[in-house]
């Protein structure tokens, strides 16, 4: 799951520290604006047509859609494509989907992926271009409460963020509370996602390697520590790193900041601009596929990819009961594009391929959606029964625990990485009808009734979530998701070239995991393809390695 950030619920956290360098530092956010490269159009009358080059990627997710996307913006208007996107799912959008409240499709809710920011310049072009409707992630928050975000340890709030107040006296409570450290961050992430967005523009783009161009960018200096050592080597010490950024990281990656990388702990710190678009962040990736022209074969599974006649791959398919297509043959293609982790994808790589993915370790991360009439209980917070308690609580680890728990329940004693009160939402269904709060929890094992009951004040019997009483919880979904990778100190990644004309998008997963990056890559692997074909021929993989 972006970005990566699957990127979730601390925008309204650490926006406060946007707010901090803007006010007090009076500088002007950087410009984002993303512009496309002009496609050239030629007089195609004036030149034989060639063969059409044939294109198999597989996932329908963020990178396998910009892949297609941007492989029709950058080819020649002269040179014709086949495009076919396979994807095992029953939808488009990978970690990237909505499920809707009580069954009714007027209410969607995301369950992966939830928001992007404005330095996304893909996801942010892509749906400015599509006519998307988007809103800020804290717009839709239940207005009959203050909206506050809280840091919990398990024990009591480190920090609880008033955004009812003004936002001077944030500002000066987080300087009281931490001294020059939020300031030091922000710098400090400006400086080092200003390097990571080169990575867009030449001469850093296309590249071939990433292990080379996070080298040449200084990015690497980042990726080669901890989060807490990086911050640390940089001025900014506990308790803002272990309260704030890693009450980010937590949020964003289930992984604390002494796990974590310092540049993925630095772009958890990167809100500006947080938004989400309306009914869900996959049609992004949906108006993508539609604008590529590509092929969209859903509920399909590749199963192994062989070597054709006169360097072409065989791509062989099974497609589930609910596929709308038969199982086909084996289809030839010039070029295969796998969009997804090689480890989930279960398939066979031809055997000239130059280097096999290595497997990466994921994330077991368990999304709770509820809703209930119940604000969340002060009492489970240890507040006084007259203090409402925060409406998005985010956690880090009591002062004494190690930075690097061994265990799930070490990982979160307070039983969860966070809780959300999205919006209120209304119960037709009810009797009678009833407006209710529609929750989110990410936890690192699954919630019960105990958890929820204590969390909500109610009392509950039920064995399970869907035992309890529809007075009390009316709605539930869990989902298990192998959300993100782990991501600790690395100054090598893996390749994205596996052979000639098989890439691998995934590639940049072991080096920043959201739905912008997975674009970014999709974007970058479209650009390399694209040259190949104006170039003659396609770059050999040992010679992507080398680059």
């Amino acid at each position: 799951m972006t970005s990566s950030r699957l990127a979730f619920l601390a925008v309204l956290f650490t926006a406060v520290c946007w707010l901090l360098y803007s006010v007090l530092l009076k500088t002007p956010p950087a410009d984002t604006q993303f512009r496309h490269p002009d496609v050239v159009h030629v007089d195609c009358d004036s030149f034989p047509t060639p063969p059409a080059k044939r294109i198999a990627i597989i996932g329908a997710g963020s990178a396998g859609a910009s892949t297609a996307y941007y492989i029709n913006r950058f080819r020649s208007s002269c040179q014709p494509t086949n495009i076919t996107v396979y994807e095992a799912s029953n939808y488009v959008g990978g970690r990237s989907t909505t499920v809707d409240v009580y069954d009714d499709p007027t209410e969607p809710v995301e369950l992966g992926a939830s928001i992007f920011v404005q330095v996304n310049r893909n996801l942010v072009s892509a749906a400015a271009e599509f006519g998307l409707s988007t809103s800020g992630n804290a717009d839709a928050r239940p207005q009959d409460a203050p909206d506050t975000l809280g840091v919990w340890d398990g024990q009591v709030f480190k920090f609880v963020q008033n955004d009812d107040s003004a936002a001077w006296w944030n500002a000066a409570k987080l300087l009281w509370q931490y001294g020059l450290a939020p300031l030091r961050t922000q710098r400090l992430m400006r400086r080092v996602v200003g390097n990571f967005t080169k990575m867009y523009d030449a001469p850093a783009f296309p590249f071939r390697s990433l292990s080379h161009t996070a080298a040449e960018l200084g990015l690497t200096a980042a990726t080669a520590q901890t989060g807490y050592e990086f911050l640390a080597a940089n001025g900014i010490a506990s308790p803002f790193s272990t309260d704030i950024v890693q009450a980010s990281t937590r949020v964003n990656y289930a992984q604390n900041v002494g796990e974590i990388n310092g540049l993925l702990a630095l772009v958890c710190m990167s809100t500006d601009g947080a938004m989400a678009v309306r009914g869900g962040n996959w049609q992004i990736f949906d108006g993508m596929l539609h604008a590529s022209g590509a092929r969209l074969r859903l509920d399909t599974r590749v199963a192994d990819i062989t070597d054709g006649e006169n360097g072409t791959y065989l791509v062989s398919s099974v497609a589930s009961d609910a596929s709308p297509e038969p199982h086909s043959a084996a289809t030839a293609y010039d070029e295969v594009v796998l969009a997804a982790p090689f480890q989930f994808a279960h398939l066979k790589l031809p055997a000239s391929v130059l280097h096999t993915p290595a497997p990466i370790p994921y994330v077991r991360l368990h999304v709770t959606l509820f809703a209930s009439p119940h604000r969340l209980s002060p009492l489970a917070f240890h507040l006084p029964p007259s203090t409402p308690a925060p409406t998005v609580i985010l956690t880090t680890l009591p002062s004494a625990a190690h930075l690097s728990p061994p265990s799930p329940n070490a990982r979160a004693p307070a039983g969860f990485f966070s809780i959300s009160t999205l919006r209120s939402i209304h119960n037709p269904a009810a009797t009678p009808p009833r407006d209710e709060y529609l929750y989110k929890i990410f936890s690192p094992l699954p919630l019960n009734s105990t958890f929820l009951a204590g969390l909500l004040g109610f009392a509950t019997a039920a064995q399970t979530l869907r035992g309890i009483a529809t007075e009390d919880v009316s709605w539930v979904h869990e989902k298990v998701w192998d959300s993100y990778p782990y991501l600790p100190p690395r100054v090598a990644f893996e390749e994205l070239s596996l052979g000639r004309g098989v890439w691998y998008t995934s590639a940049v997963e072991g080096f920043i995991s959201t739905m912008e990056t997975s674009s970014l890559m999709g974007m970058n692997v479209a650009r390399l393809m694209v040259d190949g074909w104006e170039d003659g021929g396609e770059t050999e993989g040992e010679d992507h390695a080398g680059l």
